[in-house]
């Protein structure tokens, strides 16, 4: 079963995509903030990582260049309220995988998460 971790200060983001993905099959785990999801990423296998930008704590590149040094190939999904071209630049720079701006269409993340890991 992949893993899923799913990084958002919005408790109605995470529980609606944590629906989506174990319903889909996928093992799901819930940060609402950067330690929760540093202590998943450090203790967790996890086969791919859906991040908001905007969380406390820490913002999404910080965590991001932290799962990028640990594990380089790890798929990692960025979500953002804003569609600042100069964070989604630097998110990508960062490795991000793919940039979603919020609202999402929640089919089209689903989509592109199951293509991720068929890769």
């Amino acid at each position: 079963m992949k893993k899923i971790l799913i990084v958002d200060d919005q408790q109605g983001i995470r529980l609606l995509l944590n629906e989506v993905f174990k319903n889909d099959g996928y093992e799901t785990f819930l940060a609402s903030n950067g330690a929760e999801a540093i202590q998943y990423i450090e203790n967790t296998k996890l086969d791919c990582v859906l991040l908001d930008m905007k969380i406390p704590g820490m913002n999404g590149l910080e965590i991001l260049k932290h799962i990028k040094n640990l594990f380089a190939s790890l798929p990692v999904v960025m979500m953002t309220g804003h569609s600042d071209m100069d964070i989604i630049c630097n998110a990508k720079e960062l490795g991000a995988n793919h940039f979603f701006t919020k609202p999402f269409d929640i089919f089209e993340v689903k989509d592109t998460i199951n293509k991720l890991l068929k890769e």
